[in-house]
């Protein structure tokens, strides 16, 4: 005898993956290589090579300096971060393509900044045992397809969750080996 079958969600078309073109590997790795030098660069604090992600025309909205356009969005990140040691973790991407040569992605963050106490102000927050950050939110992105490769033309940052850290700042990593930016280009 035949039982009546039920309609679960994987017999129903996906709303978000059925809208607009599909996304090949090729674009979808390309997005992943884009952030994962964003943050090794930002982490490693180099700001020539940061600088190579982003289009000419890249717009940035939500982090804690002005300036427009690309240019002036790593000097920010390189004025904020001078004398501070950070570590930015990117995971858990929505990308969907746009088009062939537009991709929009989402990805969940957490950072972790220190500074010696009282160094730096943090969106107006200062005080003499201010020591740093950990911070929780998104990447809002989006990548377009360049002569030069995939490069970022759009990021926002957005928190739910702003940890002020207070007083020592933690030492460095006991003897650690630090990342070498040399492995890979």
């Amino acid at each position: 005898m035949n039982e009546p079958r039920l309609e679960t969600a994987h017999d129903r078309p996906d709303p978000v993956r059925s809208v607009g073109p599909s996304l090949d590997a090729a674009a979808r790795d390309a997005a992943y290589d884009l952030k994962a030098r964003y943050f090794f660069y930002v982490d490693t604090q180099q700001w020539d090579q940061l600088r190579t992600l982003f289009t000419e025309d890249a717009r940035f909205e939500g982090f804690a300096f002005e300036g427009v356009g690309p240019d002036a969005f790593v000097q920010g990140a390189a004025a904020l971060l001078a004398g501070a040691r950070s570590v930015h973790q990117g995971f858990m991407p929505r990308l969907q393509a746009q088009s062939d040569s537009v991709i929009r992605g989402r990805w969940s963050m957490y950072d972790y900044l220190t500074w010696q106490p009282g160094t730096i102000s943090f969106r107006g927050n200062s005080s003499p045992d201010l020591s740093g950050i950990r911070g929780y939110g998104y990447y809002d992105e989006e990548y377009r397809h360049t002569p030069e490769g995939w490069r970022i033309a759009f990021m926002r940052l957005t928190r739910l969750q702003i940890d002020l850290l207070h007083g020592a700042r933690p030492e460095d990593t006991a003897g650690a080996l630090p990342p070498d930016p040399r492995w890979l280009p």
